[in-house]
């Protein structure tokens, strides 16, 4: 048994090291702090990873669902589909484009936007389906309507649906490079497309409505000020370079979770047969959720809920019922996952988890 005092199991731990902060110190001694080498190099990267032609890579993952809306036109009087049980920015930036976020039951195992209840949901109005990858886990697209598909891959990067990356199975995606990510660059975003005019658009939108195209002569539209610096595209490129790795690692933790959680009566996330999950969270779900995550930071485990049920906020109320939504928000508990556990801090999250929970 672990003594209380000892020091606590984080819940996240960004990967960066010393090749991280060589990266930063060579951009701040050539000064070129933004939109510089290391915004392109990083952009490279991604697309690569990706699997697409297009990477754009902007301040947030917020920016680049923000963007990545305005980029399909959706505004005024357009209605988008979005999961009811995800993090509140994906509902937001259509709102925040004056489009309505239509919200969509999620299938209560995995977590995903729901085909059946999209369907039903479609109006003469839906313009888009904005299709969460939730905590890694590859979204089953190719089951929703006929709509173009915008990807939140904001938690996918490295993972993979039917042999092609996520961020390449859309008309557009969008990641985050939020700490929790697998890649970090403290704050950041992108945008993946294949389509050259999205690609374009976004690359507009993110830097103040310039034309890329005419090599930023003509301002067509005004726009934001979305750019990511330098200094933190520097940051995320070592990472980058060791995305498999990073994954590898990740997959490794998963799989010890997973042998030592057999036996709890605990449901444990998983992705389809032949899809690799992406592992930004390792969600699993329980009962009595709430106090199974107060138990588990009483012993100094850090742990936190999966995300939100976006109908029981302020924002989004009366649109539901969502039972698949309710179920997940109630159940889903977040366990530390980051390179740095140990199979001593494995043992000590199960040991809790063993005594918390009923067994099978």
């Amino acid at each position: 048994m672990v003594p209380e005092q000892s020091s606590p199991v984080r819940l996240a731990f960004p990967e960066l090291g010393d090749g991280e902060l060589a990266a930063v110190a060579e951009v701040l001694a050539d000064g070129q702090l933004t939109m510089g080498p290391r915004v392109d190099e990083f952009e490279a990267l991604l697309a690569q990873a990706a699997g697409t032609t297009h990477a754009v890579a902007v301040s947030s993952g917020t920016a680049a669902l923000h963007v990545a809306v305005l980029a399909l036109g959706i505004g005024p009087g357009d209605d988008v589909l979005v999961p009811a049980y995800t993090f509140p920015a994906t509902a937001n930036v259509v709102a925040l484009a004056g489009g309505r976020p239509v919200l969509v039951d999620v299938d209560p195992v995995t977590m995903n936007i729901d085909a059946e209840d999209a369907a039903r949901r479609l109006t003469p109005n839906t313009k888009a389906i904005l299709a969460v990858h939730l905590f890694g886990r590859p979204a089953r697209l190719e089951e929703l309507p006929d709509e173009p598909i915008l990807e939140d891959a904001a938690g996918a990067l490295g993972a993979s649906h039917g042999g092609r990356p996520c961020g390449s199975l859309g008309l557009l995606a969008c990641f985050s490079f939020h700490p929790r990510k697998i890649v970090t660059t403290g704050e950041g975003g992108a945008v993946t497309t294949d389509d050259d005019l999205i690609a374009e658009r976004v690359r507009s939108l993110r830097h103040h409505g310039w034309s890329p195209s005419d090599t930023y002569v003509d301002m067509p539209q005004p726009a934001f000020n979305y750019r990511l610096s330098d200094v933190l595209a520097a940051l995320g490129i070592p990472q980058m370079r060791r995305l498999d790795e990073l994954l590898a690692q990740r997959e490794r933790i998963a799989a010890g979770y997973a042998e030592r959680l057999a036996d709890l009566d605990v449901v444990l996330p998983a992705a389809d047969e032949g899809d690799r999950h992406g592992w930004q969270a390792y969600v699993v779900q329980v009962d009595r959720r709430d106090e199974v995550m107060a138990g588990l930071r009483a012993q100094g485990i850090q742990c936190q809920i999966g995300t939100y049920a976006l109908h029981h906020l302020g924002a989004y109320r009366d649109q539901g019922p969502f039972p698949g939504a309710d179920a997940a928000f109630e159940r889903a508990l977040a366990l530390p996952l980051h390179g740095r556990l140990t199979d001593a801090d494995l043992d000590r999250v199960a040991d809790a988890l063993d005594k918390l929970v009923s067994h099978h």
